[in-house]
């Protein structure tokens, strides 16, 4: 017969979001009992499958656990970056989560985590190398922590065919690749954050940007890395400048447009009107080095690869015998559906724009301290990610309205100004400054109309 595990709540997924979760549920339920799954052999997510020079793209403080902050929040004294807050390496994350899950969640006494171990429909647990299975009694919820969870290239094969002959690695491969051979070329496949990871690393090594291909189905809006950094002044100035845009705006494209004549947003080439908008950030140093790279095809999505050559949506590229092929154009970020949070089962999403680890340790405080689900997903409606500029939009409308809704209770009030996951943060270091008082007014004033006009751009209902 099978073992059976009894427990309040079964968490699937011990990524930044799982972990986020779990942190803030047992942080303010002192009975919640926890089982933790994950196919994957320890926590972290996709940071255990990432390439191995990626590193977060924002300041450490706005990710991980509410309860344990992530780095110093020094700010970067030397380098390009110097003056802006420190971003945490892969490695450093992936340390981060195992202290987490050592020194906080299994220390508790009250959360036990399962790797290699995948949960099924039936209501059962199976193990990933033993192939054990066990029946799991949830008292309480299951919590869906991979709803949203990243596709990456280590995991997820190229979005094309590959031809024999034809040499395509992934993202992860590349050091290896370029310690071990010098191909002629190097044609990296993406549009996104990896991409401009692989293109930044390959030419930081030494490679010359007349030896990078670069196929970008689309072109990519990005954040500009200073504009959002942990300091209200900072980031509640360039939301009120958002505001203000979107009240003149006349679309979402001029919209962006605009964003980027203020300084907030960026683009790699400025006579190519962007149709993709995640938008991580992006430095200003970062940006030198892609702008460098003149090989670029805009020929749509690849659908081959053979030897010396790539067939896509709008043409052939001869890219030659001794070329390789970067993969990196897996879809990353997911975008499923918008559903409520509280269902039959949790389903964490972000709740305000962006900033996927504050909307889910937001939602295990909710979870924690109300018992209505009604009351509970009025408090934290979702929001999705960006993708478009007409979706960029959307994200920042249903956020802002969910960002409006939590704030309007004291308790849930309080604790965001008291973690640092929370980009609108004000402390109590900062009371009493002029800056952060004059951003809070100027935002106040201009984000009714802004909201207002964004939602009219989009069609979405007042």
């Amino acid at each position: 017969m099978a073992r059976v595990l009894d427990t309040d709540y079964l968490v699937v997924g011990a990524g930044a979001a799982g972990m986020a979760f779990v942190d803030a549920l047992i942080d303010h339920d002192p009975d919640a009992r926890v089982a933790l799954v994950d196919r994957r052999a320890g926590v972290g997510g996709h940071w255990l499958d990432a390439y191995p020079f990626v590193r977060l793209h924002q300041a450490s403080e706005f990710y991980g656990v509410a309860s344990t902050p992530l780095g110093t929040g020094r700010l970067q004294t030397e380098g390009p970056e110097a003056g802006l807050h420190e971003r945490a390496t892969g490695p450093e994350v992936l340390a981060y989560y195992a202290t987490v899950l050592d020194d906080r969640l299994r220390a508790s006494n009250r959360v036990e985590f399962f790797p290699a171990h995948e949960w099924r429909d039936d209501g059962t647990v199976r193990s990933l190398t033993t192939g054990e299975v066990r029946e799991v009694r949830v008292r309480r919820r299951v919590v869906d922590a991979s709803y949203l969870a990243s596709d990456v290239p280590a995991v997820t094969p190229p979005p094309f065919a590959v031809d024999d002959g034809a040499r395509v690695v992934p993202v992860g491969f590349l050091p290896t690749v370029a310690r071990d051979e010098a191909p002629d070329r190097w044609v990296v496949v993406g549009s996104g954050k990896t991409a401009t990871d692989a293109i930044v690393w390959l030419i930081d090594q030494g490679t010359d940007a007349e030896a990078i291909c670069w196929v970008r189905p689309r072109d990519p809006w990005m954040f500009d890395r200073a504009v959002l950094q942990p300091d209200p002044a900072t980031f509640l100035g360039m939301s009120a400048d958002i505001m203000e845009a979107a009240i003149e705006a006349t679309s979402p494209d001029d919209l962006m447009l605009r964003l980027e004549d203020r300084g907030i947003l960026l683009r790699i080439d400025r006579s190519i009107t962007p149709t993709m908008a995640k938008t991580p950030t992006l430095a200003q140093w970062e940006l030198d080095r892609l702008r460098s790279v003149e090989n670029v095809v805009r020929l749509g999505h690849v659908r081959r690869a053979a030897p010396g050559r790539l067939v896509l949506d709008g043409g052939t590229v001869v890219t030659g015998r001794g070329s390789v092929v970067v993969h990196c154009a897996s879809a990353g970020l997911r975008h499923a559906p918008l559903v409520p949070i509280w269902g039959e089962k949790i389903r964490l999403q972000p709740i305000r724009a962006g900033f996927p680890c504050f909307g889910a340790a937001l939602a295990g405080f909710v979870e924690a301290t109300r018992s209505d689900d009604a009351e509970k997903n009025a408090l934290c409606p979702p929001s999705p990610y960006g993708n478009s500029t007409a979706g960029w939009v959307a994200m920042n409308v249903l956020g802002n309205r969910a960002t409006r809704s939590f704030a309007r209770d004291r308790e849930i009030r309080a604790w965001a100004n008291a973690t640092s996951l929370n980009p609108a943060r004000i402390g109590p270091e900062h009371a009493g400054r002029d800056d952060v008082a004059a951003a809070v007014e100027r935002l106040k004033r201009h984000a009714p109309a802004g909201i207002a006009r964004m939602a009219e751009m989009v069609g979405l209902a007042a």
